[in-house]
């Protein structure tokens, strides 16, 4: 049985293209050829798109700023004041041990849940 040579076969008119002069030199450098590449694209990528970014939280910033501004002019007025200490004495002044439960109305055709 014939022992196959460990070296590759390539034929000589692809020996002078482009592709193929990368191809060596990447089996001898391949961080400086692949992955320094790559980490370049990566960092200047982040770098490119922050600007990108900041405008689009600017506009969100923005549509918010005119709603509460829109808010302050009045949207509001006829609203009443909360105050904790009032609704909770509200609430306690009802009575609350006195309370009749009662079904609500169903739709018809709408199952009612009783067995």
């Amino acid at each position: 049985m014939a022992i196959f040579p460990s070296k590759r076969f390539t034929p000589s008119s692809s020996t002078h293209t482009l592709a193929h002069r990368y191809r060596q030199a990447l089996s001898k450098h391949p961080f400086a050829l692949f992955g320094l590449p790559f980490i370049a694209t990566m960092l200047l990528g982040s770098f490119f798109l922050t600007p990108a970014t900041a405008l689009r939280y600017e506009r969100h910033d923005k549509k918010v700023k005119q709603v509460s501004e829109e808010d302050r002019l009045g949207m509001g007025k006829n609203r009443r004041r909360i105050d904790l200490k009032e609704e909770y004495y509200r609430l306690a002044a009802k009575d609350l041990d006195n309370w009749e439960q009662k079904r609500v109305k169903r739709l018809p055709g709408e199952h009612d849940g009783v067995l």
